[in-house]
C-alpha cells in the first residue's frame, strides 16, 4: 500500500464508529501472530498525563541504550505522529509497509475492527518488526476495553491518575472510571498508580489484590519541585537530593517527572539496566508537543492540550506561575462533551480577552456557545466560526497589548493552530 491508500482506508474504517470491547483487536493480533507479546511493554492508563509520562520514560530508556516503541494517541498531526521509534515519529514508508501486512487480514474479519483497533494492530505489528526492546503504549480511552489492552504480562502497568473525564463511556464518579482504568492491571505483573485521589486508589488497590499485582505508590517526600528555577524551558526537580532538569514546562510537569522516576525503579527492579544518567540525560533531552509548548518567543505563544477541567486546572496554575499577576490573551477551542461551562471560573483572573474558536472535529463545541459561557462570568470574549480568523484575531490582541498568547483546548486543534499561525 502506499501511504495515501492508507490513509483512504483509516478514512473508511472510522466510518465503523467507535466500539469498545476486545473481541476484534483480539482476533486481528491473533491473526498477525500476537506481536504484543513479543515485545516487552509498558501499558499506560490514567486521565492526564499519559502523553507526557510516555515521552519522559520513552526519552530515558533510550538513553540507557534501548530501543523503545511509542505509540499514543490523538495524533496531533500526521497519522504517523501516534508512532515512535525512540522518541522520533515513524516516516509514512514504514506505516504504509506495517498497514500493507495489516489490512488484508482486517478486510478478511467479518466483524472488520474499528479505525483505533487497526491503528494499535499496526503498532504492535510495527514494535515487532524494528526489533524493539521496550514498547511504551498508551490507552486510548479507559482501559479494560480499550484496544491497547490485548498485552498479557507487560513490564508494569501504570495508572498515572484518575479524574472525571469521558463519563459517558466511563462512568459518572472516580470509582467507576478507576475501576476501567485498572482493568489494564495483569496477574501477577506489577502495577504503579500515580494518583491522589483516595477513592481512586481504593479501586486500584482492590483489582491489584485479585490479581495478585504488587502495587507500587510514588514516595512524595523523596521528590520537591525547584519552583524558584523552573522557567518556559525546563522543570526542575530534586529526587533524593540530586537537580534533574526535565525539557517540558506546565505545572503539571513535576507530578509527571515523579511518576516517572518512580516507574524506573520498578523497571530496575525487573531487571533494566537504567543508570543514574541516562535518567539525566533523557530528561534533558525529552520532547513532546502540545503541552504548554512554546511555540513562539516574540510574541510569547503557548499550545496547551488541556481538554477537561482537571486539565484547565493545571493550564490555569501554569500560567499563574509563569506570568504571576499578569493577563494573558486567551484563544480556546473545546469539545461539547466536556465541562466548558467551568473553564472562565477557573481562567478568568486571569484572561485580558477570550478567543473563542471551533476545532475541525465532530464533537466540538460551537465557539459562540463557548463565549458566551465567558460572557457571562463578565469575560470579554468574541466568538470564530473559522479558526484561522480566530487565531488573527487573538494574536493581534496579543501583540496591541503585549501580552502572551495562550491557545487552549483539545489535541485536536494543535495542528489546525500551528498551520494557522504558519499561515499568517
Amino acid at each position: 500500500m502506499t501511504f495515501e491508500e492508507t490513509k483512504l482506508y483509516l478514512k473508511k474504517a472510522s466510518l465503523r464508529g467507535s466500539r469498545l470491547g476486545l473481541e476484534r483487536i483480539e482476533k486481528l493480533t491473533q491473526l498477525l501472530g500476537s506481536p504484543q507479546d513479543k515485545v516487552k511493554t509498558v501499558h499506560i492508563s490514567g486521565t492526564n498525563g499519559k502523553g507526557s509520562f510516555g515521552a519522559m520514560l520513552t526519552s530515558i530508556l533510550a538513553a540507557a541504550g534501548y530501543k523503545v516503541g511509542g505509540f499514543s494517541s490523538p495524533a496531533i498531526t500526521e497519522v504517523t505522529d501516534s508512532f515512535r521509534i525512540n522518541g522520533s515519529e515513524i516516516s509514512k514508508a514504514q506505516f504504509a509497509a506495517v498497514m500493507d501486512r495489516v489490512v488484508p487480514l482486517c478486510e478478511a474479519m467479518e466483524d472488520k475492527p474499528t479505525e483505533f483497533e487497526v491503528l494499535t494492530a499496526a503498532a504492535y505489528e510495527l514494535f515487532f518488526r524494528e526489533n524493539c526492546d521496550i514498547a511504551v503504549v498508551e490507552c486510548g480511552m479507559g482501559g479494560d476495553t480499550d484496544s491497547t489492552n490485548v498485552i498479557s504480562a507487560p513490564l508494569v502497568s501504570v495508572i498515572t491518575n484518575v479524574q472525571l473525564d469521558h463519563c459517558g463511556f466511563l462512568g459518572d464518579t472516580v470509582a467507576e472510571i478507576a475501576a476501567h482504568k485498572a482493568g489494564i492491571i495483569k496477574q501477577g505483573c506489577p502495577v504503579y498508580f500515580g494518583g491522589n485521589d483516595p477513592e481512586a486508589l481504593r479501586t486500584v488497590r482492590t483489582y491489584a489484590e485479585k490479581m495478585g499485582a504488587k502495587l507500587y505508590l510514588p514516595v512524595r517526600e523523596d521528590f520537591t519541585l525547584e519552583e524558584a528555577e523552573c522557567t518556559l524551558a525546563d522543570t526542575v526537580i530534586n529526587y533524593k537530593g540530586t537537580k534533574l532538569h526535565a525539557a517540558l514546562c506546565g505545572s503539571y510537569q513535576f507530578d509527571n517527572a515523579v511518576n516517572v522516576l518512580s516507574v524506573i525503579e520498578i523497571l530496575r527492579s525487573r531487571g533494566l539496566h537504567i543508570s543514574d544518567e541516562a535518567v539525566a540525560v533523557g530528561l534533558k533531552n525529552v520532547r513532546w508537543h502540545g503541552r504548554f509548548e512554546v511555540l513562539c518567543k516574540d510574541p510569547l505563544i503557548i499550545y496547551d492540550g488541556s481538554h477537561n477541567p482537571a486539565g484547565i486546572a493545571c493550564a490555569a496554575e501554569s500560567i499563574g506561575r509563569y506570568f504571576g499577576g499578569g493577563k494573558v490573551v486567551l484563544l480556546i477551542g473545546v469539545m461539547a462533551d466536556k465541562d466548558y461551562h467551568l473553564y472562565a471560573d477557573m481562567l478568568g483572573g486571569y484572561i485580558h480577552k477570550a478567543f473563542t474558536v471551533k476545532p475541525d472535529n465532530p464533537r466540538s463545541l460551537d465557539s459562540d456557545t463557548l463565549a458566551a459561557a465567558f460572557r457571562e462570568k463578565g469575560i470579554a470574549a468574541e466568538n470564530f466560526p473559522v479558526l484561522d480568523d480566530g487565531v488573527r484575531a487573538a494574536l493581534d490582541e496579543a501583540k496591541k497589548n503585549r501580552l502572551p498568547l495562550i491557545a487552549l483546548g483539545s489535541l485536536y486543534m494543535y495542528r489546525e493552530f500551528t498551520a494557522a499561525l504558519g499561515n499568517i
